[in-house]
């Protein structure tokens, strides 16, 4: 069951969507996701991996799920986002009911995949969170025996870009309450991608278990981060993709605006990740321009 997408004639343009969910009767049509997993193809394509790379890359089997756990994206999806807002107004107790069964689905499909052995470490040069590696000397957890690979062994998840218009009380309430028993599963968690977080740092800071990373984007306060996350956790500054993707490119604004971060940020432990540049105006070596830039100003703080 997904959305059915209604798109506009201009190309690139615009589309609502047709939600499946359109009563409190229609949650009894959802099911829990049930992972599955194709052994014949996992041998091929080893196979094939060890006839190109063997004795030039190790080859390895790796299961891997990179994305959130948020749940009110999904819950966006089924409801329609609009709707979504209105019903936590209107009909909170739909919406709870909603997101509880998304959580209790998710769940579900992560201790299957758990059980069948599908999990992969993410402690190494893995992407966890909305960015960042997985480096840390605190995973897998000390029991773990080197085989089987459990939640608690590995970097979680979530975020709530879709609740960006919600009061703390009501994120609290519709979201966050329902990705807490998730994350507990994991043994470090990030949390945050495009959504600014600054109003919201309290509850996140006591709700979300063994909290590391935390992604301050392009419309968080960056003071407000600093002065909360000091050095207890990674500020995972995400600069605006405007200064790349932008028709014109101005290497002094980037590099006005990267030292003025790490100048607010001084004290914290910073890193940064350009992303969500999905143009470069056919200039590439803007790319290496930022990347400069951003190389010599960490090294004027370090």
């Amino acid at each position: 069951m997904g959305p059915k997408f209604i798109r506009t004639e201009v190309q690139k343009g615009a589309y609502r969507w047709d939600p499946p969910i359109k009563s409190p009767d229609d949650l009894e049509r959802l099911h829990f996701p049930q992972p599955s997993h194709n052994e014949e193809a996992t041998r091929r394509t080893l196979e094939l991996a060890y006839e190109i790379f063997d004795g030039i890359l190790e080859v390895r089997i790796r299961g891997v799920f990179w994305w959130s756990i948020g749940l009110i994206g999904e819950w966006a999806m089924l409801r329609g986002l609009e709707q979504m807002m209105i019903d936590m107004c209107e009909n909170p107790e739909f919406t709870h009911r909603g997101m509880r069964f998304l959580m209790e689905g998710r769940m579900h499909w992560l201790k299957r995949i758990e059980e069948m052995g599908l999990l992969s470490l993410n402690n190494e040069n893995d992407y966890v969170g909305s960015g960042g590696f997985g480096f840390t000397d605190e995973l897998p957890a000390e029991d773990f025996d080197g085989k089987r690979v459990r939640l608690k062994d590995l970097w979680g998840f979530s975020e709530g870009q879709e609740a960006v218009g919600l009061s703390p009380r009501m994120f609290d309430e519709f979201v966050l309450q329902y990705q807490e028993p998730i994350l507990q599963q994991f043994g470090l968690n990030c949390y945050g991608c495009c959504e600014p977080l600054h109003d919201k740092f309290d509850i996140v800071l006591k709700r979300v278990p063994r909290l590391r990373r935390i992604s301050i984007s392009p419309w968080c306060d960056r003071r407000i981060a600093a002065e909360t996350l000091q050095d207890k956790y990674i500020y995972s500054w995400k600069p605006h993709p405007g200064d790349v993707s932008a028709g014109s490119f101005d290497p002094d604004r980037i590099r006005r605006y990267i030292r003025e971060t790490l100048e607010i940020a001084r004290g914290c432990v910073v890193e940064m990740i350009l992303k969500d540049t999905h143009t470069c105006c056919y200039e590439p070596e803007r790319f290496d321009m930022w990347t400069k830039i951003a190389q010599e100003e960490a090294e004027r703080f370090a």
